[in-house]
């Protein structure tokens, strides 16, 4: 049995969601159906307004309403330490431990040879336009622990050092509450290399 075009549509739009097949497709748009039509509206409002309201920073790459955003105009941070991370999302996770007091640079991407992806893909440029400052002294990369991770680090690191800026890279190892036989052995060795003095 076919679906009715509308619902059809509507399916391959949640479908273009990450993580979204057809099963949940067709469940979301089942539920989409039996909402309240103004509550339909407001959700197409939102999306409408998060695609044409938000954009990035033109300082440090992160989504905002404003630019600069936020966190590149409040005057109460520390400008001489800069923590890179891939996306966004990262930001905003490191902004709810409130302990982190520096400025972000956000990749939006990492480097990918498999997928085609270098260096100026990602927001790489603006990054070095901005270690040029004087202010600068160190810069925290804090991308995934994964091969494409481990591999922007790598490249950053060598490309920001000669300029005499301190590299430094977020600790690795096991997650607080796991247990060590189950850990895997790339997890182990990072806390094995990231081991402090107690």
């Amino acid at each position: 049995m076919q679906y009715p075009e509308p619902i059809s549509k509507l399916m391959d739009s949640y479908m273009k969601l990450p993580g979204i097949g057809a099963k949940t497709a067709a469940r979301l748009a089942f539920f989409t159906i039996d909402m309240r039509e103004e509550d339909v509206t407001d959700f197409a409002k939102s999306l409408i307004s998060a695609k044409r309201d938000l954009h990035y920073c033109s300082i440090c790459g992160q989504i905002t309403e404003d630019d600069p955003c936020q966190i590149c105009q409040d005057k109460s941070r520390d400008r001489s330490i800069v923590l890179v991370v891939e996306d966004p999302k990262d930001v905003m996770a490191l902004e709810k431990m409130r302990e982190y007091h520096g400025l972000y640079h956000v990749l939006q991407g990492v480097l990918s040879p498999i997928e085609g992806t270098g260096p100026e893909d990602i927001n790489i440029p603006s990054l070095i336009k901005r270690l040029q400052s004087d202010e600068i002294n160190e810069v925290i990369i804090a991308t995934n622990a994964n091969a494409e991770g481990e591999a922007t680090a790598m490249y950053l690191s060598r490309l920001i050092k000669p300029a005499g800026i301190k590299v430094t890279r977020l600790a690795h190892g096991l997650s607080v509450g796991s247990d060590i036989e189950y850990a895997d052995e790339i997890t182990l060795l990072k806390a094995v290399e990231g081991r402090r003095e107690l």
